[in-house]
């Protein structure tokens, strides 16, 4: 297996599939129809040179993938909402409908991020607290609040996992999936070998959440702090850090069949079971749309398989 380094996520109805600066949004419309739209992203820091500092490039990557991916969300939407007759915009008018636009997304991304914290943060610590009258250790306490957190992360996947439209997006996420995995493992992109290949990968966001919450144990177990207050502001203040170690584990993991590196990625792999599920044909095309408009996976794999593939 070869790294090919695409990555993407599911939206509403489609897939977003992103290479190096450009990326394509595949949505099947209403009316069966394909459409995919491909642009360019640089980053929410102009410039390469933060990507490339270990630990620091996690952070950048983390808020590029949150303002990306809401972005992609609301334009696959965009395909369902109602139609409504628009008279022709001026360029004035359409320069205000694009900052207002950012604007919205910017505060939509502000205020996910503050509601994860709060659930998978604040939330799991203030119902350890509760426990400190009945146990004195900060070690048993901090544990406990580690396993509150997954117990809250599993449970809010397993919830979401029972709305239809959610359950339709995990069979776009396996179908984002299953196309990366068939490129990486020199297959031609076709519709049959999509559909063999497997929906579990250890570059997927899932993976990246589970390490989040492990690693996050493991630092809070190694930084005591008793006052409350400052317990919670340290939290916060470690999530940078927690975010830059989880990419890296997150790379490697991407970048290496290590026995013990494989071993590391299992947990998060089983978790995408949950998050994932078996795509219909329509929905592989889509994804193998939105692959072949960012990604020339023909030279891919005939620079790393020795062949080229064909259809």
């Amino acid at each position: 297996m070869k790294n090919s380094g695409i990555g993407g996520e599911a939206v509403i109805e489609g897939i977003m599939m992103r290479n190096g600066d450009d990326y394509a949004v595949g949505v099947r419309k209403p009316d069966g129809e394909i459409h995919v739209d491909v642009k360019e992203y640089k980053g929410v820091v102009k410039g390469k040179t933060v990507y490339k500092i270990p630990f620091i490039r996690g952070i950048f990557a983390f808020l590029d993938s949150m303002i990306l991916g809401v972005s992609a969300l609301t334009y696959s939407a965009s395909f369902y909402e109602e139609e409504e007759e628009e008279e022709a915009l001026t360029d004035e008018e359409i320069k205000k409908k694009e900052r207002r636009d950012n604007l919205t997304m910017g505060v939509t991304v502000a205020f996910s991020i503050v509601v994860a914290v709060l659930i998978f943060i604040v939330v799991p610590y203030g119902l350890s607290a509760l426990l400190r009258p009945v146990i004195s250790s900060y070690v048993i306490r901090t544990v406990i609040e580690g396993v509150i957190r997954i117990a809250i992360f599993l449970i809010y996947i397993w919830a979401i996992s029972k709305m239809e439209d959610i359950r339709r997006t995990f069979m776009y996420h396996g179908a984002e999936h299953k196309c990366i995995n068939c490129v990486e493992n020199g297959l031609p992109l076709t519709v049959a070998n999509v559909r063999k290949s497997s929906r579990e990968h250890k570059r997927c966001g899932t993976s990246f959440l589970f390490y989040v919450v492990i690693i996050s144990i493991i630092l809070f177990l190694l930084i005591p702090v008793e006052n409350p207050v400052w317990r919670v502001i340290v939290r916060l203040l470690l999530l940078p850090v927690i975010a830059g170690i989880s990419y890296e584990i997150l790379r490697l993991a991407g970048r290496s069949n290590n026995f013990f590196i494989n071993l590391l990625s299992k947990p998060g792999m089983m978790i995408q079971h949950m998050t994932t599920a078996e795509p219909d044909d329509s929905m592989i095309e889509v994804a193998i749309s939105a692959v072949d408009a960012v990604f020339d996976w023909r030279t891919f794999e005939a620079e790393n398989f020795g062949t080229a593939a064909d259809i």
